[in-house]
């Protein structure tokens, strides 16, 4: 049995629809159900479940954006930094493999060489090298809570989209955002990413720490061109000048814009789709809001 933690969350809930589709045995956990905050009630509910394998999808974003985490930063800490401690305490004390939601956000730009971050680069998106926002900065501690650690793996996310129209879906956002910034990012299929993530266990690839995006980078104006392509939006989209722009109408908050390699996760066997491919498919399939 898998146990879930994250409710009602965009990754958890995916974890969710991909599991039941394999017909694996789980369940799901919020907050509100059991406070895995707590390691003595996360304890007790490992114990009362008994799982095989524990996925740790919980965290805090912040709502509409990670800008609301520069106002949260108590529950941006413990979601994102003291958590992830805390589930590794009740993991190692009950002998549990488990897995990790990290994200990418806790680098920006790319390699020197141009080429995209490895597993192995130390963030430079982070409290311990600023600028950085709040939530990439609590995200980095939390992946140093887990350095050391046995029988874990770390799955970096970065910027998830799908063909399901939603408030947390990367194309749902760039079609209604009144103005975009144009830059360079690694994205992920949040479906391919939770895949990927259950070929790790499943497959009982070595522990550690993996980049999970689609294969290569794509710029905002390379993803308005896809919608456009694809869907019939009636509008033209709106740009900022520049970086400068884009951070005096944001209160000044710095975004992570980054590309991550994901050659490791290949190496694995996952067979993981071109960005542009995955894009174009979740454009072509595309599911309205209801």
């Amino acid at each position: 049995m898998i146990l879930l933690l994250g409710g009602s969350g965009y990754v958890a809930t995916t974890f969710a629809s991909r599991l039941s589709d394999r017909g694996l045995n789980f369940c799901v956990i919020s907050r509100r159900d059991c406070d895995y905050t707590r390691r003595d009630r996360l304890i007790e509910l490992i114990d009362q479940t008994q799982p095989s394998f524990l996925i740790n999808a919980a965290g805090y974003t912040g709502k509409p954006n990670v800008e609301a985490c520069e106002h949260h930063k108590a529950d941006c800490l413990l979601g994102n930094a003291v958590l992830p401690g805390i589930v590794r305490e009740a993991c190692e004390l009950r002998n549990i493999p488990w897995g990790h939601v990290s994200s990418g956000c806790i680098y920006n730009g790319s390699r020197q060489d141009g080429s995209g971050f490895r597993e192995t680069d130390p963030p430079n998106f982070c409290f311990r090298s600023p600028p950085c926002s709040f939530y990439s900065g609590s995200k980095a501690i939390g992946e140093e809570c887990l350095q050391g650690a046995d029988n874990v793996f770390v799955w970096r996310l970065r910027i998830p989209f799908s063909n399901r129209d939603g408030e947390r879906n990367y194309l749902s956002k760039i079609m209604r955002y009144e103005r975009l910034l144009d830059v360079t990012n690694s994205l992920a299929d949040v479906n391919e990413f939770v895949d990927a993530c259950l070929h790790c266990w499943q497959n009982r690839v070595p522990f550690g720490v993996y980049n999970i995006v689609n294969t290569g980078a794509v710029s905002t104006g390379e993803v308005v061109q896809l919608i456009q392509a694809q869907r019939n939006i009636d509008r033209a989209f709106q740009y900022f000048r520049d970086e400068a722009e884009f951070m005096a109408a944001t209160n000044g908050v710095p975004r992570s814009s980054c590309v991550l390699d994901n050659s490791k996760l290949i190496q694995t066997g996952f067979p993981i789709r071109d960005v542009r491919e995955a894009i174009a498919a979740a454009l072509e399939t595309w599911q309205p809001e209801r």
